[in-house]
């Protein structure tokens, strides 16, 4: 039997280095097909800024809560670990499922699809093109990485460098259009906010800062030799959700200022249609191109990290031998791979069949802010079971920040639900077989 103790990672990756994985994995999951969603439910410019900032306090509080959880507990399983220790072998199993059946393969086709929204603007396949292009994306991001390669640090400095040019790029435009006098493309004010509108446009919110949590997996790793590693799993987590928050708050006043709350809410790739607007369509197809790049370079690292929570998980549980199998000679678990490829084709399948991203945004959203929910209470909860735990780092305001997180996290759960749809139906329904494959398979003795 596999001995998970006869190896263990090493303290190697520096702070900014994990701060620029970090927004390399948040900034090319959402930004660039988030915004026209949040434009049409929140209504106004004023809201729209105003969702933004509060997406980025919300992820804040959690960074804060994760810093506490992940340098009292440091191990390469994350929130899955830590999950464990609060609530038992079972609910870590079904957060390791949702992972698995939902959250990661969910986020692999959703980006899918902001790479075939963006690139069916280059190359038109008519009105399936974008799920076409994504189920293309989708299976050869999979063999790709079922080839065991492996890329150097230079490499994702070099990537993630480009997605935050990009990002700057959309401010240049429409700091050009204002020096041209070009007014936006739409004069429109949009519409009243409401409640609802609000709740449902901070999913999309959240949804583009979603992956910052993953940073967690790296705590075993993470080195900072002035002030210890701990205070450098602190420093990354809050460095990498600030950045992200003053660069999304760039993007969307330059698509604002381009587009107008209406063009911007009307438009399925509106990066592209402000560059194009700006420079020409020339440039648009090339920030088309720019941001399937940066999609494609989610998509990796999501499958990475997915399929090693998911071989974590399962070689804990009897009865899931095939997806807990390590492949020695490529260095990847090859066949936890091939099944987070294989149910993240489905999930494309499901986007394509009821309204493509939209629809995988109510199949996630859900399920993620559950579990959100329950590492905020993780912070009380593993504080009155476990009060001896060393804990280098201790959430401020305690316990009035975690149960504002867990507050939070809770509304946007009851958001996501507030118009339940397909997605939401099907992604509730997995949870369930979740459970029942939690109550079948047992811990490894």
């Amino acid at each position: 039997m596999h001995d998970p103790h006869a190896a263990a990672p090493t303290r190697h990756l520096s702070v900014p280095y994990v701060i620029f994985i970090a927004v390399g994995m948040v900034v090319g999951a959402g930004i660039f097909k988030s915004p026209a969603l949040v434009a049409e439910n929140a209504g106004s410019v004023w809201a729209v800024y105003g969702v933004w900032i509060l997406g980025g306090l919300i992820s804040l509080m959690g960074a804060l809560c994760y810093g506490e959880l992940s340098t009292a507990y440091p191990s390469p399983g994350g929130d899955y670990h830590f999950l464990t220790k609060a609530y038992g072998p079972s609910f870590g199993f079904s957060f390791a499922w949702a992972r698995f059946s939902i959250i990661n393969t969910g986020s692999i086709a959703l980006l899918g699809f902001v790479i075939g929204d963006y690139l069916n603007l280059v190359w038109s396949l008519g009105p399936h093109g974008p799920a076409l292009f994504a189920l293309v994306s989708v299976v050869v991001m999979t063999l790709f990485n079922l080839r065991g390669t492996n890329g150097g640090k230079g490499a994702d400095y070099a990537i993630t460098s480009l997605e935050v040019i990009g990002l700057l790029a959309l401010a240049a435009a429409a700091a050009w259009l204002v020096i041209q006098a070009i007014p936006p493309s739409t004069t429109g004010t949009g519409h009243s906010p409401d409640a609802a509108g609000i709740g449902y446009a901070l999913v999309f919110v959240l949804l583009a800062f979603g992956g910052w949590s993953e940073m967690s997996t790296l705590s075993a790793e993470i080195k900072n030799p002035k002030n210890g590693p701990e205070q450098g799993m602190v420093q990354a987590l809050l460095g990498s959700v600030v950045i992200i928050t003053l660069l999304y708050l760039i993007a969307n006043w330059a698509l604002l200022r381009g587009l107008g709350i209406e063009g911007l809410a009307q438009s399925k790739a509106p990066a592209a249609d402000l560059m194009a607007r700006a420079f020409g369509p020339q440039a648009g197809i090339v920030l088309a191109i720019a941001v399937a790049a940066a999609a494609i370079t989610s998509i990796n690292g999501t499958i990475i990290v997915g399929a090693r929570t998911t071989f974590a998980a399962a070689r804990e549980r009897t009865g899931l031998n095939w997806i807990a199998s390590w492949d020695g000679k490529r260095g990847i678990p090859a066949n936890a791979i091939i099944a987070q490829g294989s149910v993240s084709i489905g999930l494309v399948v499901l986007g394509a069949t009821y309204q493509g991203f939209a629809t995988l945004v109510d199949y996630t959203a859900p399920v993620y802010w559950a579990f959100l929910t329950a590492s905020g209470l993780a912070v009380i909860v593993l504080r009155r079971k476990m009060p001896d735990q060393p804990r280098p780092f201790k959430v401020p305001l305690y316990p009035i920040l975690p149960l504002a997180f867990a507050i939070s996290s809770a509304l946007m759960l009851w958001s996501s639900l507030n118009y339940v749809k397909v997605g939401a139906l099907f992604g509730l329904a997995v949870v369930g077989v979740g459970i029942i494959l939690a109550a079948i398979t047992k811990p490894q003795k």
